[in-house]
């Protein structure tokens, strides 16, 4: 899969895009496959699909998510591996290339200082405000380097950064979309787009260094996300809109979280960590365990993603 810059979604349009850039690639040492979670469904969705939920187990819907709490987990989780760095840690490379580990955190907080800034209707006057490019890989790059410092500065500027942003979008008015790039969007969704963001580069970090980073229920926000955009996806792509039925196996083994219309045409079953890693361009489709059905599964989950072109 060829490495490349992108920025997470936010606006589920095409043409949109969002501040802060993904570097994406496989980990050297993830798993290159995902074997389909469970057993077969216990009824078909319709005549064009090839799969449906797991038999007796729960299913979770997108509905009433705690993405503020899940936020603060997952960043929580990253603090943890990072505080038990050393110097030359910090400065080994991440998965995300070109990025060493202090680069992918100096990108992280650079990217929650513009959250902050566009939630408290603030001024951002340097990282990712300072720069100009023709792409979110462009500025986020030039970004990195222009504000490279030590480990110990961008590792407190992160954690300033991220706590900031986080109190704003829970004190922001929930029905109130605030700007981010070219559009506009509530603090719930800007919150799940930070939360794929730092799950993502949590994996670029704790991959190269062997660290404890299993999967969580905190994928569902992902899935959600990856899901949404889809019609952005294939928009892009130059493909037709399609309705497209997620079902997928929680990290638990045991619930299956569902998104789409039941009677969709069109299907993607299997692990919900599979699903959000070749969303987040960190697994190849094909080598993903992934099952697809109907005329249109194949290339939506080819085309997933939960960043921005």
């Amino acid at each position: 899969m060829k490495p490349r810059i992108q920025g997470i979604l936010t606006p589920w349009k095409p043409g949109s895009s969002a501040l802060g850039g993904v570097r994406n690639r496989r980990l050297a040492g993830q798993r290159a496959d995902w074997p389909p979670g469970g057993s077969a469904g216990e009824r078909l969705l319709a005549d064009r699909r090839a799969s449906a939920l797991l038999a007796g187990r729960p299913v979770c819907h997108s509905a009433g998510m705690s993405i503020f709490d899940d936020l603060g987990a997952e960043q929580e989780r990253l603090e943890r591996i990072l505080s038990g760095l050393d110097e030359a840690q910090w400065r080994s490379a991440s998965a995300a290339e070109g990025w060493t580990i202090a680069d992918v955190v100096l990108h992280l907080a650079q990217s929650e200082e513009a959250a902050a800034a566009t939630v408290t209707h603030g001024t951002l006057r340097a990282g990712l405000g300072a720069v100009a490019g023709d792409t979110v890989a462009a500025r986020a790059d030039a970004a990195v380097r222009m504000e490279r410092a030590a480990p110990a500065e961008v590792f407190a500027r992160w954690q300033q950064a991220r706590q900031a942003a986080l109190t704003a979008m829970r004190a922001a008015d929930p029905d109130q979309p605030v700007p981010w790039m070219v559009g506009t969007l509530k603090p719930t969704t800007l919150a799940t787009t930070r939360l794929a963001e730092h799950w993502a580069h949590g994996l670029d970090i704790a991959g190269p260094l062997g660290a404890d980073f299993p999967d969580t229920d905190r994928l569902r926000h992902i899935a959600w996300l990856a899901h949404r955009t889809l019609p952005y996806a294939l928009s892009l792509a130059g493909e037709p809109a399609a309705a497209v039925r997620c079902e997928l196996t929680a990290p638990d083994g045991e619930q299956v979280w569902r998104f789409g219309p039941p009677d969709a045409g069109a299907a993607i079953t299997g692990a919900a960590g599979a699903f959000c890693r070749v969303a987040a361009q960190r697994l190849d489709p094909e080598r993903s365990g992934l099952v697809t059905s109907g005329p249109t599964g194949a290339t939506a989950l080819r085309l997933v993603r939960t960043y921005a072109a």
